[in-house]
C-alpha cells in the first residue's frame, strides 16, 4: 500500500468513514505528484513556473481566438487553464454556503468542503469506487434509477436489495425501509434515497421524513455502520406544502456516530443547466474532525484524479459567476414557476381520468416526472405511443410508465395526456 494511503487510513481509522471504506478507498490517496507540486510553485514559483502541462503566452494561458470570441464576459483564466482536482474553492465553498441556506437543519453543523464532480453521475460512480467492494449491499426503493444498477451493480458488483417504495396508504413505505437495512447482510450496509424521486416524481412528507431519521438512528443504535446517500438530483423541486423540502443530509450530518452521511447534487436540474456537467460530493458525519473529514476529501480527490482528472473550468467558472447575479434568484423562481404550473396540470388531468382507465397514477408531488402504473405491457403502450401516436414515454420493468411532463409544454399537456389514455385502451 502506498504510504500516503497508509497516512490517510490511520487519521480514518476508528471512524465510521474508515470502517465503510472498500478495499480501492483504502488503498486510494491523493499523490503528491504533478499536481500537488505545480499547487506548491503556483504559490512560491516567482520566477519561473515550469511545472504544468499547460502552453502560456506572456503569463497567460494560450488559447484559439475562434474558441475566445465565442465566450464574452470571463477572462481567459476563468476558461482555458485546467481546474484543480477538487474543483474551483471559491465555488465550492460557494456551495457550501447554498446549502446552508436551502437546509436549514445542516446550518451550524460540519461538513466537508463540498468536492466539485463532473456531474452526479460522476459523483455516484466515486462513491461506488470508494465505498463497495463485491458482494456488498445496496439497498434503494423497487423505483430507483436505471444508472443506480450499472453503477453500483455493473460497475461495483454490489448486490442491490429493493423494497416496495409505496404503502398500501400511498406514502413512503417506512417499514419496508426499515426491514431492508435490518435485514441486509454483514455490519456494513449502504442505502440511497433520491427526493424528489426518479421516476415517481414523489417527495415523503415533512413526518415522514423524520421517521426515516429515527429508523436511522435506531439501526444505528443496534451496532450496524451505516453509508447514507442523499441524491438530491431534483432538489428544490418541491411543489406542495407538505413535502419535505430539504434534504435529509442535514438532519444526518450529526445523527449518530455509525452513520456517514453523504449529500451527491448539484447544478444540473438545480439550475438549469444539464450540458455543464457540475455535481458536488459532500461528507459528514457525528463526531468526525475536520482533519477526518479532510482525509476522506484527500481519498476521494485521488479517486476524482484517477478517473477524469478534473472537472470542467469553465462550467465552473459560469456557474460561480451566476451566484453573484442580481436576477439569479428570480431566474430560479421563474423556472420553478413553470414547472410547478406543468405540475398541477399534469394533477388535474390524471384526476380526470375515469374509472375503467387501466393506467393508474402512482404518487407524485415534486421533480420532473410522474409513472402510471399500467394493467397491460407497459413496453407495448410505449411502443404504440412511438409509432402510432409520435409520443415518446419510457417504459419500465414491464408495467410502469413514466411521462417527463417537465419537457412538454404547458399548452400541449391536455392532448399529450388525452393520448396516452387513448393508447392504453388500445393495447390493452
Amino acid at each position: 500500500m502506498n504510504v500516503l494511503a497508509g497516512e490517510l487510513n490511520s487519521i480514518l481509522d476508528g471512524t465510521v468513514a474508515g470502517d465503510l471504506l472498500s478495499d480501492f478507498g483504502k488503498r486510494f490517496y491523493f499523490p503528491k505528484g504533478i499536481v500537488a507540486q505545480s499547487a506548491e510553485a503556483k504559490k512560491k514559483a516567482t520566477r519561473f513556473n515550469a511545472t504544468v502541462g499547460m502552453a502560456t503566452s506572456k503569463g497567460k494561458p494560450m488559447f484559439l481566438e475562434s474558441i475566445r470570441e465565442q465566450i464574452a464576459g470571463i477572462s481567459e483564466t476563468e476558461v482555458f487553464p485546467y481546474a484543480p482536482t477538487p474543483g474551483v474553492l471559491e465555488l465550492r465553498n460557494k456551495w457550501r454556503e447554498e446549502m446552508d441556506q436551502k437546509n436549514p437543519s445542516l446550518k451550524g453543523k460540519t461538513t466537508s468542503v463540498p468536492l466539485v464532480t463532473s456531474g452526479l453521475t460522476h459523483g455516484l460512480s466515486v462513491l461506488g469506487d470508494m465505498f463497495f467492494d463485491k458482494g456488498d449491499s445496496l439497498v434503494v426503493p423497487d423505483m430507483f434509477w436505471g444508472n443506480y444498477r450499472l453503477i453500483f451493480e455493473g460497475r461495483n458488483q454490489a448486490s442491490i436489495i429493493t423494497f416496495p417504495f409505496f404503502s398500501k396508504t400511498g406514502g413512503m413505505n417506512l417499514e419496508g425501509f426499515e426491514k431492508a437495512l435490518s435485514n441486509a447482510p454483514g455490519n456494513n450496509v449502504a442505502f440511497v434515497l433520491n427526493f424528489p424521486n426518479n421516476p415517481t416524481g414523489y417527495t415523503p412528507t415533512v413526518e415522514d421524513g423524520l421517521k426515516i431519521v429515527s429508523i436511522l438512528k435506531k439501526i444505528a443504535e443496534s451496532g450496524k455502520k451505516i453509508l447514507a446517500i442523499m441524491d438530491d438530483a431534483y432538489f428544490g423541486l418541491f411543489y406542495e406544502d407538505e413535502s419535505l423540502k430539504e434534504s435529509l443530509f442535514g438532519k444526518l450530518a450529526d445523527l449518530h456516530e455509525n452513520i456517514l452521511a453523504v449529500k451527491v447534487d448539484g447544478i444540473t436540474k438545480e439550475n438549469f443547466a444539464w450540458g455543464f456537467r457540475i455535481g458536488f460530493l459532500t461528507f459528514a458525519g457525528k463526531n468526525l474532525s475536520p482533519e477526518v473529514l479532510g482525509a476522506l476529501t484527500t481519498k476521494t480527490s485521488g479517486a476524482i484524479r484517477a478517473s477524469i482528472s478534473n472537472s470542467n473550468r469553465l462550467s465552473q467558472s459560469l456557474v460561480l459567476k451566476s451566484f453573484a447575479s442580481s436576477t439569479y434568484q428570480s431566474e430560479k423562481d421563474n423556472g420553478f414557476s413553470i414547472l410547478k404550473a406543468r405540475y398541477l396540470k399534469v394533477r388535474e388531468l390524471v384526476a380526470s381520468f375515469d374509472g375503467d382507465s387501466p393506467l393508474k397514477a402512482l404518487p407524485f408531488n415534486s421533480g420532473y416526472f410522474m409513472t402510471f402504473l399500467y394493467e397491460g405491457d407497459s413496453e407495448k403502450l410505449r411502443l404504440h405511443l412511438l409509432n402510432e401516436y409520435g409520443i415518446g414515454t419510457i417504459s419500465i420493468q414491464g408495467k410502469y410508465l413514466r411521462i417527463a411532463y417537465s419537457s412538454v409544454e404547458l399548452e400541449n399537456l391536455d392532448e399529450l395526456y388525452t393520448l396516452i389514455d387513448k393508447a392504453a385502451r388500445e393495447v390493452l
